[in-house]
């Protein structure tokens, strides 16, 4: 088995890679910058016993996914599972956003979901199998204030999610979507521990997620087990939002 994991040199990507590593399969560490930290996670990747590939791409546009694609097929890495998880966050009352930023956000964290899972699923409807895995976030469930443009992003992963598994179901390929909650990561990093302590008292269980937590329900749907799981957002956020 092969998973493509975007965005996956760090944080929850890392994360993912790692855990798919530990059942010895195929891993592909998609970055778009980050070459060192792609590379480290690929060698934590190998000392867990998986073939892996880093591969940089600019996932919006079109042109850099078909040769990343072809790249892939050349080196005999054809994903059976693709975890779609690049994105990126935006901070900022919606009076204050450009255009250009509205723009820039919905590509990565929507246009470039969209292409790769167009490009990516073929093989897997062929073979009659496959998974689709969208890491989202919970404020496409229920928006914040503040992050509007994010939250319409992640709200559109979701929408993306439940269509597309209608669609897809009848090949075998399911897509679901994980919609985390506050996770200890760099994206957390722009609030001080006065605000992260605040934070942490408003979720039930009194702390952030750690991205391995996050990885082992991507890995779960993973499973030829989970066959029956399709067309779900599911959100690991501490009972922070029900």
């Amino acid at each position: 088995m092969t998973v493509l994991i975007t965005g996956g040199s760090r944080g929850i990507g890392a994360a993912i890679a790692q855990r798919f590593a530990a059942e010895r399969m195929n891993i592909i560490i998609h970055y778009l910058q980050s070459h060192e930290a792609a590379n480290e996670t690929a060698r934590r990747c190998m000392r867990l016993g998986s073939n892996v590939m880093t591969i940089s791409a600019d996932l919006r546009s079109k042109e850099q996914i078909v040769r990343m694609k072809d790249k892939l097929q050349d080196r005999g890495f054809v994903p059976d599972i693709l975890v779609n998880n690049a994105g990126v966050a935006h901070y900022g009352m919606l009076a204050d956003v450009t255009e250009q930023e509205w723009d820039d956000v919905m590509s990565v964290n929507l246009k470039s979901m969209f292409l790769t899972t167009q490009l990516f699923m073929a093989p897997m409807i062929r073979q009659r199998f496959g998974r689709v895995i969208n890491v989202s976030s919970v404020w496409g469930q229920s928006g914040a204030s503040c992050e509007v443009l994010y939250s319409t992003t992640k709200g559109g992963m979701n929408a993306f999610t439940k269509a597309l598994a209608k669609e897809l179901a009848p090949s075998g390929v399911t897509v679901n979507a994980v919609a985390p909650g506050a996770v200890d990561t760099v994206m957390l990093d722009k609030l001080d521990s006065s605000e992260k302590q605040a934070l942490e008292q408003e979720i039930p269980l009194g702390r952030f997620a750690q991205p391995d937590e996050i990885a082992s329900l991507v890995y779960f749907l993973s499973l030829p087990e989970s066959a029956y799981i399709t067309g779900q957002i599911i959100s690991p956020n501490g009972g922070w939002i029900t």
